[in-house]
């Protein structure tokens, strides 16, 4: 006797396929103004793209994902998407739920208040003689070190106090950068397959 088929699961508790899972970082991304997009439909347009299990956390930007693509063809995807969807010319930058794992053990300022302590993703590693003239200066009271593509800032006082922000680092080192602080990062590598979480529902 042969066996019934096996329900259709809904979209939301649909099984993940980790292998292909990205961490989606928007850069500037705002509830209002010229950057405007929102997150539900964001995920909606993302997914008619062909980005698979689109989940997003909060509203600066954060998206997960799965999709075979290369990272810099999801970024291209994505960029393309935002323009013709929304009209913000968007910079986005991917990596795999990996990486902000690996990130996080390897930061430099662990032992530190996690409440004063940002990542700032890198488009690209930056050119040695940008980054030894940008370590030169110092950044005191402030703490900045960059380690291949990411720069992990720890801040004196609060984010807003701080000189080496995202558009400083930008502008010194000459590359695309995103900034975000510890919680988002712990949130993101919880919420994909780097965290020891289940895939959650779309947020």
């Amino acid at each position: 006797m042969a066996l019934p088929p096996e329900p259709h699961l809904p979209r939301r508790f649909a099984p993940v396929d980790t292998r292909h899972e990205k961490i989606i970082l928007l850069r500037g991304v705002m509830p209002t103004g010229k950057n405007k997009v929102l997150m539900a439909p964001l995920r909606a347009a993302l997914e008619a793209a062909g980005l698979g299990n689109v989940r997003t956390y909060i509203q600066s930007g954060n998206v997960i994902a799965t999709s075979e693509l290369e990272a810099s063809s999801i970024e291209a995807l994505v960029h393309r998407t935002i323009k013709a969807q929304f009209g913000g010319d968007i910079k986005v930058l991917v990596r795999s739920p990996s990486y902000f794992h690996d990130a996080m053990h390897g930061n430099p300022f662990r032992n530190e208040d996690p409440a004063k302590l940002y990542f700032t993703l890198l488009g690209s590693r930056p050119d040695k003689s940008m980054l030894d003239e940008f370590h030169a200066l110092g950044h005191a009271p402030d703490r900045v070190k960059v380690v291949d593509d990411m720069a992990y800032v720890l801040c004196a006082t609060k984010y807003s106090d701080l000189k080496a922000n995202n558009n400083f680092i930008e502008r010194k080192l000459k590359v695309v950068a995103t900034t975000r602080n510890f919680n988002t990062i712990s949130k993101l590598i919880a919420l994909s397959s780097a965290g020891s979480a289940p895939a959650a529902l779309p947020l």
